[in-house]
């Protein structure tokens, strides 16, 4: 594999900082047998895990609870050609305790529009890895 040096794989505590920076990033899943991919804000909570904020009948806590999903996140320059892009893979399940959803409401992501009776879909960081991309090596 070609290694390009103005790229660099990032660890997981690198990750996880990078995606607390930045409030918009894409779930990536399933929808009638395709991959579908949505726009959504998130937070990212005390356990590394990547939590949404949607509708209860939204399509997509219908179609991420108990299955495995991609979510990916990024900020990238265009005319320095530097940034960083960051992917957590790992299973989606709506959170369903009262006390963790009472918490999550007083602390968690807002949402575009906030919905009525919110629901929030925790994403387990099982999996998580990134880029930095770009000749500054330093900081992405």
């Amino acid at each position: 594999m070609f290694q390009n040096d103005a790229s660099r794989a990032l660890d997981r505590p690198e990750c996880l900082r990078l995606l607390a920076r930045v409030p918009v990033g894409r779930v990536v899943y399933t929808r009638q047998a395709l991959p579908a991919v949505l726009p959504v804000d998130f937070f990212v909570d005390t356990d590394a895990s990547v939590l949404l904020r949607t509708s209860p009948d939204s399509d997509l806590a219908r179609a991420v609870d108990g299955v495995v999903v991609a979510f990916e996140a990024d900020e990238l320059d265009a005319a320095t050609r530097s940034g960083w892009s960051v992917v957590v893979t790992g299973r989606a399940a709506v959170v369903t305790d009262p006390a963790e959803h009472d918490r999550l409401s007083r602390a968690g992501p807002a949402s575009w529009p906030p919905p009525r009776h919110a629901v929030f879909v925790r994403i387990a960081s099982e999996m998580v890895t990134g880029r930095a991309l770009g000749a500054t090596r330093g900081t992405p």
